[in-house]
């Protein structure tokens, strides 16, 4: 009988990406995939270290794991791994701790996975994270979307990341191993990739070449297909890749730019490598590029110092942007980082509030923005499914839309026409198809 392994992500769309890799090992060592709520004789977690919820959210899994099957070999890799092994080999049922590293290499690393009584550890110093692991692609949507990482680490040092201490320094994907990888993807089936990286516009460097070049290198596969770009900083979008969007029907209108904050104060204490001048002044070239260009924004709350006043800027400065949607976090305090060392802390309380207030926000600013959408003519990708009668997919400027279900829509890109806003969602109509795939 064959073996089942469970495998759940905590983090980022590059976690993501890489635990569809060690899936794909497993297959090819004759385990079966099954929903981490199934018994699985191995359960794997990839871990986040980014804020203190998603620790803690790996010892409540691991615990959870072992009470579906009390025998089961639990391996934790991820983030959290690389940065505190010995801490996560203190949990109860823990088997095997693998860093960035050895994520890739655990049918080298372990022999059998028998439960162990002691905790093994493998995990490489952050200065010998030089390999770049080979994380083709996961599922986002049934086989519609695939994560494609093609960049890792990172060499910022912003006050409040971990992120350089867990990755190392920021390395690319060959240029020609990318778009040889890349094509695979689309040989799978796959119509929508969502290029990842802890640093994705920092591609290139060692390469001599550029993200900008990687772009131009891949819209140019024969194929139909779509890029979106998971995430990019503020001064690493450039005009370049902002006109060659503009310009290309293979790249979505939508990008995802870390904000972090509105206050020049905070920016600087963050050691971020931008004021909010030259945020705005990247938001403005995008709108007046792509008026309906789909814009998310990272903004943290909470961080040390940061008054009434400086969160206030924040929240003016947003909601005077023209940005789609917020992705919130509160600041959480990490080890072995400059900003847990900055006095002035701001209570657990006003963290709180002022996470409520900017998630209110973007609620109004993601409803005016697919409210504007009414009536115009999108292009939309759609998934599998029918569990309510109806076929939900993303356009290209990110906007959730629905329609009636037609088999003949799964995995196709439409030109869609949205009537009105349900439960937060654009439904409407389907012009035609554009473009679909051979079964």
């Amino acid at each position: 009988m064959k073996q089942k392994v469970a495998l759940h992500t905590l983090g980022c769309k590059l976690n993501f990406s890489e635990t569809s890799t060690i899936g794909k090992q497993f297959l090819e060592k004759g385990f079966s995939i099954v929903d981490f709520n199934d018994k699985a004789d191995v359960y794997l977690f990839n871990t986040c270290a980014v804020t203190e919820i998603a620790e803690r959210e790996c010892r409540q899994l691991v615990r959870k794991a072992l009470r579906i099957n009390p025998e089961a070999f639990i391996i934790v890799t991820g983030c959290y791994a690389q940065l505190r092994p010995e801490e996560i080999s203190e949990i109860e049922g823990v088997d095997v701790v693998l860093g960035s590293n050895e994520k890739f290499e655990i049918f080298s690393l372990i022999q059998d996975f028998d439960k162990k009584e002691l905790s093994c550890i493998y995990v490489s110093p952050k200065e010998d994270l030089n390999l770049f692991g080979l994380a083709s692609s996961t599922d986002a949507d049934s086989r519609t979307r695939a994560y494609y990482k093609i960049q890792d680490g990172c060499d910022y040092k912003c006050s409040f990341c971990t992120i350089p201490l867990a990755r190392g320094k920021s390395r690319s994907m060959p240029p020609d191993i990318a778009v040889t990888e890349f094509k695979k993807l689309l040989e799978q089936g796959y119509k929508e990739i969502i290029l990842t990286g802890v640093n994705v516009g920092d591609y290139g460097k060692s390469f001599n070449t550029s993200f900008y070049e990687m772009l131009k290198s891949l819209i140019n596969v024969e194929g139909d297909f779509r890029l979106r770009i998971s995430s990019i900083e503020p001064n690493l979008l450039t005009d370049e890749i902002i006109s060659l969007t503009a310009e290309s029907e293979k790249i979505c209108k939508h990008f995802h730019i870390p904000l972090q904050s509105g206050s020049n104060s905070i920016l600087r204490s963050m050691q971020r490598r931008y004021t909010a001048e030259d945020y705005k002044n990247v938001i403005e070239k995008v709108k007046q590029k792509i008026p309906d260009c789909g814009i998310g924004v990272d903004v943290i709350v909470g961080y040390p110092g940061e008054t009434e006043k400086e969160f206030l800027e924040t929240y003016n400065f947003l909601l005077e942007l023209p940005v789609s949607y917020l992705h919130v976090f509160t600041y959480s305090e990490r080890p072995d980082t400059k900003a847990i060392n900055i006095n002035s802390k701001v209570s657990i309380a006003e963290r709180k509030k002022r996470n409520k207030m900017l998630r209110i926000l973007s609620d109004k600013k993601k409803n005016y923005f697919y409210t504007s959408m009414i009536g115009k003519e999108l292009e939309v990708l759609f998934e599998s499914g029918n569990t309510d009668k109806t076929i939900k997919g993303f356009s290209s400027n990110y906007v959730r839309v629905q329609t009636g279900f037609y088999p003949e829509l799964e995995n196709t890109i439409c030109f869609f026409t949205g009537t009105e806003i349900n439960n937060g969602i654009l439904t409407g109509k389907i012009k035609e198809i554009k473009k679909s795939i051979a079964s």
